[in-house]
């Protein structure tokens, strides 16, 4: 259909030129041998009609070969087109625009030279577009983080007139695999503590897709697990969950990766890595550590404090016990090892508190 319309067009196009042609043959002192021939408005008549189906029949003729021509062209455009992300595409459209309308500035000025003028006008025109393209694609993550900074800032606007405070919970949550397997981001998020929008990059779910597919039962089912609470949080949450289609090839690690897209969005990262969370703290990219979410709310354990416990088993150290807390903090009972699966009253001595969790000392009643 596209070809039968392309070929219409180009024919009444020949048929155009035609006409231009003939009537311009007519008009020119410069053609006297055609002169003779037009002698006459009949003959002029006649000699525009053949100029005009001539030029219409040699265009028909070959508009298939010139619609072969276009059809590779946008085949070839669509190809290369499909390759690259939505954002370049449109960041490149608007940097063109922009290289064009600063090229503006100078066409007035160069249309005024003779004949090399327009020429030259034409080239800088396409030399500032394909330059502002360029530009665009090149800075696509400053330019992203820039609208991502305005929106911030005007989403700040609208919530002080309303009285609310702050905006610090809306800048992005970039999650990483761990604290997506590790599943209670989706109750987190379910208590409206955590505000979106949570961003998924795309990275991270091939990571993903690979654990699932691992041919070890254990880390198949850790993988399985966090695409399935991918898939809650979004059909349960009433929370925004961007999938960030944007790699970084020129970075390897997946946590790199993650650092790296959380300043281009100026966003946190949300994990339960231990590892990750110094690392990211060492680069200055802001972290929300889930397990310091969980033992910020545990129940607070003074020393001094007594408490029931069943000792389970033996510890590292020599004669050392080990217990658990309904939330599954561990308490290292001091001369315990010879009471395990017994229930003991024990006397806390100390607390360590750590990012990778709370550990709790302690010593059985009756050996103080």
């Amino acid at each position: 259909m596209l070809k039968k319309i392309l070929r219409g067009l180009f024919t009444i196009i020949g048929l155009i030129l035609g006409y231009l042609a003939g009537k311009g043959a007519i008009e020119s002192t410069y053609f006297s041998a055609v002169a003779y021939l037009y002698n006459g408005p009949i003959k002029r008549i006649l000699f525009l009609i053949i100029l005009t189906i001539l030029f219409g029949i040699i265009m028909f003729l070959v508009s298939p070969w010139i619609n072969s021509v276009i059809m590779k062209i946008m085949d070839y455009i669509e190809k290369s087109l499909q390759k690259l992300p939505a954002a370049e595409i449109i960041l490149g459209v608007a940097g063109a625009l922009v290289g064009l309308l600063i090229s503006a500035v100078f066409l007035e000025l160069l249309t005024k030279i003779p004949i090399v003028g327009p020429i030259l006008g034409v080239v800088i025109a396409i030399l500032m577009a394909a330059l502002g393209a360029n530009i665009a694609i090149r800075k696509r993550e400053e330019i992203i983080s820039l609208i991502s900074n305005i929106g911030s800032r005007k989403l700040q606007g609208s919530k002080d007139k309303k009285g609310k405070n702050g905006h610090r919970g809306y800048y992005p949550k970039v999650l990483d695999t761990s604290v997506i397997i590790d599943g209670r981001i989706f109750d987190i998020c379910q208590t409206g503590f955590v505000e979106g929008p949570l961003v998924i990059p795309n990275f991270v779910l091939a990571e993903l897709r690979h654990i699932a597919d691992s041919s070890d039962g254990l880390k198949r089912t850790r993988g399985r697990r966090g695409l399935d609470v991918l898939n809650k949080i979004q059909k349960e949450l009433n929370i925004d969950v961007i999938i960030y289609e944007k790699d970084f090839p020129e970075i390897e690690e997946v946590d790199s990766k993650l650092l790296k897209l959380s300043r281009v969005l100026n966003g946190k990262v949300v994990t339960n890595d231990y590892n990750l969370n110094k690392v990211a703290e060492f680069q200055g990219v802001p972290v929300l550590n889930i397990n310091e979410l969980a033992n910020a709310v545990k129940p607070v354990v003074l020393p001094g404090e007594e408490m029931k416990v069943q000792i389970i088993k033996d510890g590292k150290e020599s004669g050392q016990g080990i217990a658990y807390l309904d939330d599954g903090t561990m308490i290292v009972v001091e001369g315990g090892k010879k009471s395990i699966g017994e229930t003991r009253n024990v006397v806390v001595t100390s607390v360590l508190q750590t990012a990778a969790g709370r550990m709790i000392f302690a010593k059985q009643k009756g050996d103080m």
